[in-house]
């Protein structure tokens, strides 16, 4: 199952509005998604856009948007919706959905006669091709930030890590001698006065798995002043290395290499912001506001 992508929602927009009942904006959103979408998983109506949005209202608006701009329904007044006569002429039975599309896409076409015509998939609203495009950079920029990950100096790698930890909020960290740590990198404060310690190991590998012998060994070199590590890799922990520490008696947490370079792009460990996009909407409260 999956959200309606935008254009699927000119149906049920249309059906809402066929009685000719003028609504509220706001309502014929909430309406929409009650009436046809509240069946669909919670984890799906909770799906947000890149700026925060629920993801099932911004696609109901836009098609909401694109019915009005189509001339299928329009606004009587401030912040109320109405179906059209074009939209009432339109039949689920007897009208298919592309036909809505192609009616409701020509609202595209340039006043300009000179200036070319843009292209837009069928299926993705302005914001999805926004959230899109930015879903794709972060793929590139993770999947090359795991590339360098994988090259760089295994001692750097280590105090990578242990940069990354004190960026999420943990206290001091010490690293261990790069020589006789018994399977310890470095050693972390879980709070800042350094009341528990967490032992941390990182392994920069390029295939190889972690195996269970690695767990096992992390585990022996624990001294008995804690119960709690981090294990770190750049590749994959194999299903007994993953059982090993599930049943370990100490916490311990795994951290594969897709995980790492998550936490290290939302903390911008090794990244750093290019460029800003600044994207506005039409401020409906201010119209609704009763000192204008």
């Amino acid at each position: 199952m999956e959200l309606p992508k935008f254009n699927e929602t000119f149906l049920p927009i249309l059906e809402v509005l066929s009685d000719g009942t003028t609504i509220k904006g706001r309502d014929l959103v909430r309406i929409v998604e009650e009436r046809f979408y509240s069946n669909l998983p919670k984890e799906l109506l909770e799906q947000k856009t890149k700026s925060g949005d629920r993801l099932i209202e911004n696609r109901i608006a836009w098609g909401k948007s694109y019915l009005k701009k189509g001339g299928l329904v329009y606004y009587p007044q401030r912040g109320y919706v109405q179906i059209t006569d074009k939209g009432k002429s339109v039949k689920p039975e007897n009208v298919s959905l592309s036909d809505i599309q192609s009616n409701v896409i020509t609202f595209y076409e340039p006043e300009n006669k000179t200036r070319s015509q843009p292209e837009f998939k069928s299926d993705a609203s302005p914001q999805d091709l926004i959230d899109s495009g930015f879903e794709q950079i972060e793929r590139e920029v993770k999947n090359e930030l795991l590339s360098k990950l994988k090259e760089v100096d295994p001692y750097a790698f280590e105090k990578i890590i242990l940069i990354l930890l004190h960026k999420m909020g943990y206290g001091d960290f010490i690293e261990t001698a790069k020589s006789g740590d018994g399977g310890i990198d470095g050693i972390i404060n879980e709070d800042q006065l350094g009341l528990e310690k967490i032992y941390i190991q990182a392994k920069r590998y390029s295939d190889n798995k972690v195996r269970e012998t690695d767990i096992r060994n992390f585990i022996g070199a624990m001294s008995g002043d804690t119960r709690k590590g981090i294990f770190v890799t750049t590749s994959a922990f194999d299903e007994k290395a993953k059982t090993k520490a599930r049943d370990a008696h100490h916490t311990i947490i795994l951290i594969n290499g897709p995980k790492l370079v998550d936490l290290m792009h939302k903390l911008n460990v090794g990244v750093q912001t290019k460029n800003y996009y600044e994207v506005k909407a039409v401020d409906n409260d201010f119209f609704d506001s009763e000192e204008i």
